[in-house]
């Protein structure tokens, strides 16, 4: 399980992270979305998305399971290439629904990971998450009080979600 806590980026948060985690590597993340052909996923809480990085990954997410973070069933399968992997859920009728794009930094605290992303139409947020189950959520919010985050500041929308609002017009970009 997935355990995670995201907030909008502070000045000064990232030079905090930088003091109390081991930077680990800055990389670009590609997720492109789908939609269930017989369900759909918004209405499920839901996801599923194939990720073109270094390596590429095919995820499922499944509804989150808490009101305070964005914790949630996930199984990701590396796969061999990312055209092949679009072509297939395609083929089983999968539709693309979005993509997001961004770049991340990764540090580490712990058994705590801590992202700062830069999310292409959205800006730059922090990433909270600890591997293993609900019990676990204490530390994540450790972590953020150490940063200056307290738990009413914290969004449990996805990237892909807010993006979605910000199509709807039910939030403004940036």
């Amino acid at each position: 399980m997935e355990v995670e806590v995201k907030f909008k980026l502070k000045p000064g948060v990232e030079e905090k992270i930088m003091e109390i985690a081991e930077f680990l590597e800055e990389k670009e993340e590609f997720d492109v979305y789908f939609n269930h052909p017989c369900r759909d996923f918004a209405k499920t809480d839901e996801a599923l998305r194939i990720r073109l990085e270094k390596k590429v990954k095919l995820t499922y997410k499944g509804p989150k399971v808490d009101s305070e973070t964005k914790s949630r069933e996930e199984v990701n399968v590396e796969v061999s290439g990312f055209e092949e992997t679009l072509k297939l859920l395609e083929f089983l009728g999968f539709r693309k629904f979005r993509s997001v794009k961004k770049h991340r930094k990764i540090y580490k605290k712990g058994n705590a990971m801590i992202c700062v992303d830069s999310v292409e139409g959205l800006g730059e947020y922090v990433e909270i998450e600890v591997e293993g189950g609900l019990q676990n959520k204490d530390e994540i919010f450790r972590i953020a009080e150490i940063l200056g985050y307290s738990k009413k500041e914290s969004i449990r929308l996805s990237y892909l979600e807010m993006l979605e609002k910000i199509k709807a017009g039910s939030i403004e970009p940036k």
